[in-house]
């Protein structure tokens, strides 16, 4: 793959900052032994893995959108035509969005490589064998996120899983299939949860991080009972996840790394989440490029069905009358967080698991549970498919700006009934057309 020949991952860990890494040009290339030698550089290098999890183009804009504007309930405001694609879904292999996220997570991932392969062989004296296998654990959790989130997006892909040193060092590798793909999400799971400590850190990979993901994984390969197993251990622990009342306490006033939070992206002033430029209007401070539609508009404010999630969504003064997404709302500072799991997940993850496996009754608590939170009536579904289609739902309205919608149509088959998308090849997105043209070992996706 292009990326694969090009990046050099260690001397880019050792940057603070995303934008240094993505400055970093393919010929600059050094000695990488010297980039991560010692306890110190082995930490701001895991430090600036997770800057590249929270990329302009990972979770910190592209990635996200790709199913903001594919799903529905998002639309495009703004002139390029690269977004318009995604939102009329229509996307050419050329598209400017789909090829930068796709390159930001490998280069996500060829980081992890590098931390994965290097980080158990040093030897310094300050750096225990806890602490070493705690960073190389963060590193296979991240690792297991970024394959996860390719598969779902573009189905089976290239698998690297060694450091890129020398250009070619991964010539030659064919897509693998998408169960394959899969079975490296678990694979590094299973590690990640071996070598990471019980502890408590919404802003880093823990094992109680890994197994929330593994229900998520789980869920998404229709493996319900591994899915509720995963899904309860950390609704269990009730003392470090809740939920939160009322819905937007876990954003609203500033809050960060609220009990809501399994795991979220930090940011800062010299790292800046750009999701507030993309939803708030001109008048606050953004441009307003994404914007719920009409039809989520009135979801969100109807009492009895949005309940107090209207709180996601506000709406500027006349003449304009706009609506707005209010998730992401710190200007200038951008220090809003990108929210990858959260506890409400895990409950409607069980939820699904369990009317999946006939387990209607405990079934409807965790979803009212969800419906409780938000200030609205308790559902009375009573057969399978009526507890599939609430939960589908409230999914849509819970996780109304955090990237999901696409995804769920897609990994519940109800892609075509929904969106009248009929094209299978489309439920992917396409591989990118310079990623294809640099590299003959690397196959498209069908119909693009």
């Amino acid at each position: 793959m292009r990326l694969s020949i090009y990046l050099l991952a260690g001397i880019s860990l050792l940057s603070t900052s995303c934008k240094k890494f993505l400055d970093v040009q393919p010929e600059q290339q050094v000695d990488d032994a010297a980039a991560i030698t010692n306890l110190a550089s082995a930490e701001t290098a895991v430090n600036g893995l997770y800057n590249l999890l929270g990329n302009d183009s990972y979770y910190g804009s592209n990635f996200q959108a790709l199913s903001y504007l594919s799903g529905g309930d998002i639309q495009w405001t703004g002139s390029q035509s690269a977004p318009a694609q995604i939102a009329n879904r229509q996307i050419t292999a050329d598209n400017g969005n789909v090829a930068s996220s796709w390159a930001a997570i490998y280069r996500t991932i060829l980081s992890a490589n590098y931390i994965i392969d290097v980080i158990p062989k040093l030897s310094d004296p300050l750096f225990t064998q806890v602490k070493k296998d705690q960073l190389t654990g963060e590193a296979y959790f991240i690792r297991a996120l970024s394959y996860f989130d390719l598969a779902r997006g573009w189905g089976g892909v290239q698998l690297i899983l060694t450091p890129t040193r020398l250009p070619g060092d991964h010539a030659g590798i064919k897509r693998s299939s998408l169960d394959e793909t899969y079975q490296q999400v678990l694979s590094d799971l299973n590690k990640a949860a071996a070598l990471l400590p019980l502890t408590t850190n919404r802003n880093r990979a823990t094992r109680k991080t890994a197994w929330a993901l593994k229900a998520r994984y789980f869920l998404y390969q229709q493996q319900w009972d591994s899915a509720d197993v995963y899904a309860t251990r950390v609704i269990d622990d009730a003392a470090n996840y809740r939920l939160l009342k009322p819905y937007n306490a876990f954003f609203a006033n500033n809050a960060v790394a609220t009990a809501e939070s399994v795991l979220e992206i930090g940011y800062s002033v010299s790292f800046k989440n750009g999701h507030y430029n993309w939803w708030l209007p001109p008048a606050l401070g953004g441009r307003r490029e994404w914007a719920p539609n009409a039809q989520l508009v009135a979801l969100l404010n109807d009492p009895a069905v949005g309940g107090n999630r209207s709180a996601l969504i506000g709406q500027t003064a006349p003449p304009g009358n706009l609506w707005y997404g209010k998730l992401y709302y710190r200007t200038p500072t951008g220090t809003d967080p990108a929210y990858l799991i959260r506890i409400a997940e895990l409950y409607l993850i069980r939820a699904e698991a369990r009317a999946k496996n006939g387990q209607l009754t405990e079934a409807l608590l965790d979803l009212n549970a969800i419906r409780d939170r938000a200030g609205i009536a308790p559902g009375t579904a009573d057969t399978k498919e009526a507890i599939m289609l609430a939960i589908e739902h409230e999914r849509r309205l819970e996780f109304a700006f955090e990237g999901d919608r696409w995804f769920d149509l897609v990994r519940t088959g109800r892609v075509a009934a929904v969106l009248g998308v009929t094209d299978k090849n489309r439920y992917v997105f396409p591989i990118p057309a310079d990623e294809l043209l640099a590299d003959e070992d690397l196959d498209p996706n069908p119909g693009y």
